[in-house]
Order: structure tokens, then C-alpha cells, then sequence
């Protein structure tokens, strides 16, 4: 190679050198100065469709004690092993999986370096009072041999009223893990894709609804603390019972808009007749990919009345003999 040639190549060097140093530059600024957008209304704008979905543990494997975080090159090992946050996998199927949308590698998780959900040295739930010990195990014997006597036994997902991640506080679930919020002046709307549901917070400082008003989603009541949506919900059922509590729950959500592509959703739970003290928890939301459809739940639902079919062509055996 003549020296002309050598010198154009060094040249050529270092202009892509120089150019990739101002595109980080460039990329670096822009993240810098990146402002939460406003709605017509002057509010942080949280519209859009997002995605709930992570491979984060609700609660810290015991082997990592109080650590919070993986390291980033942590991360990228899991990532190249395909790492599911609670590393187990789905049970075996005689299906693929991909097919129905079920397989974890399908998912597109906002990234996350916690290692539970749940923040804090702990990183877990704490422990049930003697009254929820005591109210669950009740419940649990009383349901125990009459799983399927009839609709009004079986889960509220089996039965398309709700699915317990919808909520509130709404968390992922295997597939579907999509919502979309809207907002106006007074209300924001949320709607989730599992199952079909839209959620309506009101942000006009009006009072929860009367205390003896028990709703499947409790009664939610937001305003808005600078950057933060907080969200305060109240009047729950205990046929819901998130994660075993009673209808004394008191959930408070915070949701924050980070950056374009990320929103930082955050709850804490505080319930004294069932955990012995407040818990909180936070995931990343990121964009979903394309809008939301329809998620029609009792189209082609034939689990339910095959269950309870079955268990009545059980019953008429054993009568028979």
C-alpha cells in the first residue's frame, strides 16, 4: 500500500473514530435533557401502550440475602443463557409454546438489574400475622373437598370475572402483560389487556367511596406529587385477596415516567391484619409492541364446564358403586 493510500485509510479511521464519539455524545445529551411531556392540561403525560412483563422475582432468592442488584455483566450471562428472573421453567407441554404466545423468550422486558421485585434488604414478603395465618387457613379448609361444587367455587380467572394481575397493583402474568393509559382532565384511564378491563382513576381530590362499598378492584383515588402519579386505593373485597389479605388492604401506587421508553410502577402494601408490616415493590414498564386486542376469555372457555362436568361424572361413579 503506497503511502497516499496509507494516509486516506488513517484519515477515513479516524473520521468514523470521531463520528461514533459524537453520535455517543449526541446520545448521551439527548438522554441528559430528555423532559417529561405534558398533556394539554399541563400533566406528565403517561399515554401509550406499555408492557408489565419482567423476569424478575417477586421475592429474592434466599442464596443473594440482602443484595438489590446483579452487576451489568451478570445480566448480559443471563441474558445469553436465556434467563427467566425465578429460573424455572414452565412445566413440559405437549405443545409448542411459542404457538400460543406463552413461550418467556417472546416477551420484550424493560431493562431491570433488581433481583426481586420487592425493594429493600429483604427483598421479600414478611411474615403473615397470627390473624392471617389463622383467617387463611380457615379459608383454605373450608374451601378443602368442595373445589367444584359448582362456578361460584372456582377462581375468578377461571370464571372470566378478573385475573389477579390485572389489579390493583397490576403485575405480569405469563402472556398479555400489555396495557394502554389514557388520560383527561379528572381521570386517568388504564386499560389492561388480561382480561379485556379498564381501570378508572380519579384525580379530582374527591373522598374514596363509603367504607361499607366493597369492589373487585378496590376504589382508586390519584393525584399527582411532581413527576408522580400516586394513586391511593382502598375498599377492596376479600374474594380478591391479593397474595392472601383481607379487605383491609390499603394500596398505594406510584407510577413515574423515566425516560420515552420507561415508566417506574411502584406499590406498597400495607394490610396489618394479614402481614406484619408494609411491603413495597417496583418493576419497569417499557413499550409494548403494536396496540391491544380483544382478549375474549369466555370465547372458547370450555375449561370451566368441563371441570365441573367431570367432577359430577365423578360423583355418579362413585355412587354407583
Amino acid at each position: 500500500m503506497s503511502r497516499f493510500h496509507l494516509l486516506c485509510a488513517l484519515l477515513v479511521a479516524i473520521a468514523i473514530a470521531a463520528s461514533g464519539q459524537v453520535n455517543a455524545a449526541a446520545k448521551t445529551s439527548a438522554a441528559n435533557t430528555w423532559e417529561t411531556p405534558r398533556t394539554a392540561d399541563g400533566q406528565p403525560d403517561l399515554q401509550g401502550v406499555w408492557t408489565n412483563a419482567t423476569n424478575i422475582p417477586m421475592e429474592r432468592p434466599k442464596e443473594l440475602g440482602a443484595r438489590e442488584f446483579y452487576t451489568e455483566e451478570e445480566m448480559a450471562s443471563f441474558a445469553d443463557k436465556g434467563f427467566r428472573g425465578d429460573r424455572n421453567p414452565l412445566p413440559e407441554a405437549h405443545y409448542d409454546m411459542s404457538q400460543f404466545g406463552i413461550d418467556p423468550t417472546q416477551a420484550r422486558f424493560a431493562p431491570n438489574r433488581r433481583t426481586s421485585l420487592i425493594i429493600g434488604p429483604e427483598g421479600r414478603i414478611p411474615p403473615l400475622t397470627p390473624a392471617g395465618q389463622k383467617r387463611n387457613a380457615e379459608l383454605a379448609a373450608k374451601s378443602k373437598g368442595h373445589e367444584f361444587d359448582g362456578p361460584e367455587n372456582r377462581p375468578l380467572a377461571e370464571r372470566c370475572i378478573m385475573w389477579a394481575q390485572e389489579g390493583p397493583p397490576m403485575l405480569a402474568a405469563t402472556y398479555n402483560n400489555n396495557l394502554e393509559i389514557v388520560q383527561s382532565p379528572g381521570v386517568v384511564a388504564i386499560f389492561t389487556e388480561l382480561i379485556h378491563d379498564t381501570r378508572l382513576i380519579l384525580i379530582d381530590r374527591r373522598p374514596h367511596i363509603a367504607s361499607g362499598i366493597q369492589q373487585w378492584r378496590g376504589d382508586s383515588r390519584g393525584h399527582w406529587e411532581g413527576e408522580t402519579l400516586v394513586v391511593d386505593t382502598t375498599n377492596f373485597t376479600s374474594k380478591t385477596a391479593f397474595r392472601g389479605a383481607s379487605e383491609n388492604l390499603h394500596l398505594v401506587e406510584r407510577l413515574t415516567r423515566t425516560s420515552a421508553e420507561t415508566i417506574v410502577y411502584e406499590f406498597t402494601v400495607d394490610d396489618p391484619s394479614t402481614w406484619t408490616k408494609p411491603w413495597t415493590a417496583q418493576l419497569i414498564m417499557g413499550p409494548a409492541q403494536g396496540q391491544i386486542y380483544e382478549y375474549a376469555c369466555h370465547e372458547g372457555n370450555y375449561g370451566l364446564a368441563n371441570s365441573l362436568s367431570g367432577a359430577r361424572a365423578e360423583e355418579a361413579d362413585k355412587g354407583s358403586k
